[in-house]
């Protein structure tokens, strides 16, 4: 069965497990609203923080969701230097890894809490790319 990329984004309110935990969920959940997930079929994610994020790991959320057999890691964005207007402070990312039939094409990503900024930045290179 192919395997398809899902990408995701959010911020937390603050650096605390709470915040980090609750922010990622709320993602996660929204992804599966999307893309009608079975985490059953979820072949691997991979979470990001910015490097103000650092009280919990994100993956966390996803244990908490019943994501047991699902494999995941945790790791920090690039610091890339500032200004960087396609940077969103205090950010989650993740990539999902899903086993499906459906193409690529078909997959929703989220961005949520300030994380648009991401998106729009895909948005204008599509655009600038388009002959």
């Amino acid at each position: 069965m192919p395997v398809r990329g899902i990408r995701g984004a959010t911020s937390a309110t603050a650096n605390t497990a709470e915040a980090i935990v609750e922010a990622t969920e709320e993602l996660l959940r929204e992804l599966v609203r999307l893309n009608d997930l079975d985490p059953a079929e979820i072949a691997f994610a991979y979470f990001t923080t910015t490097p103000d994020l650092n009280a919990e790991f994100p993956a966390l959320a996803a244990r908490r969701l019943g994501w047991l057999d699902v494999p995941l890691l945790c790791g920090h964005d690039m610091n890339v230097q500032q200004p960087n207007p396609r940077g969103v402070p205090m950010c989650v990312r993740i990539l999902l890894l899903y086993n499906t039939p459906r193409p690529q094409a078909s997959m929703r990503f989220a961005y949520m809490r300030g994380a648009e900024a991401i998106k729009a930045d895909l948005d204008y290179m599509r655009g600038s790319l388009t002959p």
